[in-house]
């Protein structure tokens, strides 16, 4: 129902099991080679794919399963990208697609969204609307990525579980607020606006997932430039209040590279700010040039996103890893600096940005924040977390 209400407002649909049922059809390359694995036994008298048939060989064996997605996910996935070629530069594409999580293709979309039911829900409605048995429904649940593995990959969950009715009118909502101006600020490299001053929130453990989620499809843009990807700022320290805005640092080997990845960044959803960025040395004898940065947005109206594409090694590579981990550890440390949160942001709270309360929060960082933070970092034995594997953390690794 998601997908064809989507369809409906404009979405361009990609149905991975419509595509699946193509690429078996009789005369098929596909049809052939299931055939050829799987014996002639699984057609029906009429030369089709018999699927209740097949469904009750591979839904029961994880190998014969494996080995059937084996055959038709490539053809699937290969016409799906030839619809997706043909649409429009704007165009909301929703992809269909029942088994993304198995098949691990998360961070290769914008946006993930999840249509969701309880177990017994979900068993009801097979058996009322599919004809199975209780016993089949739950083998065929079984055999797909458990209810939580599925949640914790979305960035949009829809509550399946009330009447047809409710669910048209999130989707709608979705489709309104979310998918059209998320794809039109795709399609002009902008970044969805912002407004406002600075609101503090309590602290969301559930950041920390977004942020791996949002990392993951940063790696998936520029793969051959990205060294590493990391979850820092407020958002990224447990029990600190913070504005709902996640920031993520990109590490590169150089500002040429942070230049030429520029482009697939804005392509995966997080384009560029505009202009050359430094960031605020903490010593005044600190080289400019050694702080510069680019900055990235998202592009989704829904979920703030500040990308700082930094040099491996550089100063504000160091410094952002370093605060992290020391207000992570230090509770003193972690107090003061949201103490000095909610004293700035308090000055700022009826300004249209939130470009004053970064400015004042300044002093804090060179006078305060800085030094303190250098002597938790010798004392401790602090070293930053090796970006050389490409790995990405987002709490304490860097600690030694």
């Amino acid at each position: 129902m998601v997908a064809s209400r989507l369809q409906e407002l404009g979405a361009v649909l990609v149905d991975a099991d419509a595509i699946a049922r193509d690429v078996v059809e009789p005369g098929t390359p596909g049809l052939a080679a299931v055939v050829q694995t799987f014996g002639p036994d699984i057609l029906g008298a009429d030369g089709r794919l018999d699927r209740p048939r097949l469904g009750a060989v591979v839904f029961g064996d994880q190998e014969r399963r494996a080995v059937l997605n084996g055959i038709v996910h490539p053809l699937v996935r290969q016409q799906a990208a030839a619809v997706i070629a043909a649409a429009p530069a704007d165009a909301v594409v929703v992809q269909d697609i029942p088994l993304l999580v198995e098949t691990g293709q998360e961070s290769s979309f914008h946006l993930v969204v999840v249509v969701d039911a309880a177990g017994d829900v979900r068993v009801r409605r097979m058996v009322e609307h599919r004809n199975m048995t209780e016993e089949e429904a739950r083998s065929r649940m079984a055999a797909q990525a458990a209810r939580d593995v599925r949640l914790a990959a979305a960035d949009v969950v829809l509550d399946n579980s009330g009447t047809p009715e409710d669910l048209r009118l999130a989707v709608d909502r979705l489709w309104e607020d979310r998918l059209v101006p998320f794809a039109r600020n795709v399609s002009k490299a902008a970044v969805a606006p912002r407004h406002g001053g600075p609101v503090l929130a309590a602290h969301d453990p559930d950041w920390r997932r977004q942020a791996s989620l949002l990392m993951a499809r940063l790696r998936a843009a520029a793969p051959d430039d990205v060294l590493a990807v990391d979850h820092i700022g407020s958002t990224a320290v447990p029990g600190l209040s913070a504005k709902n805005v996640i920031d993520l640092q990109l590490a590169v080997k150089d500002m040429d590279a942070a230049d030429r990845i520029a482009p697939l960044l804005g392509d995966a959803g997080f384009p560029v700010w505009p202009g050359v960025l430094l960031d605020s040395p903490t010593s005044q004898h600190s080289d400019p040039a050694a702080w510069s940065k680019r900055l990235h947005g998202s592009a989704d109206p829904g979920r703030p996103v500040n990308v700082h594409v930094r040099v491996a090694d550089s100063p504000g590579w160091r410094f952002a890893l370093c605060f992290r981990d020391w207000l992570t550890a230090d509770q003193a440390a972690r107090d003061a600096y949201g103490a000095e949160k909610h004293r700035v942001a308090a000055l700022h709270a009826s300004d249209s940005s939130t470009s004053g309360y970064a400015a004042d929060k300044e002093p804090w960082f060179t006078e305060t924040a800085g030094p303190e933070m250098e002597r938790w970092a010798e004392s401790s034995g602090w070293r930053p977390p090796s970006w050389e594997s490409g790995s990405t953390s987002g709490g304490t690794s860097g600690t030694a």
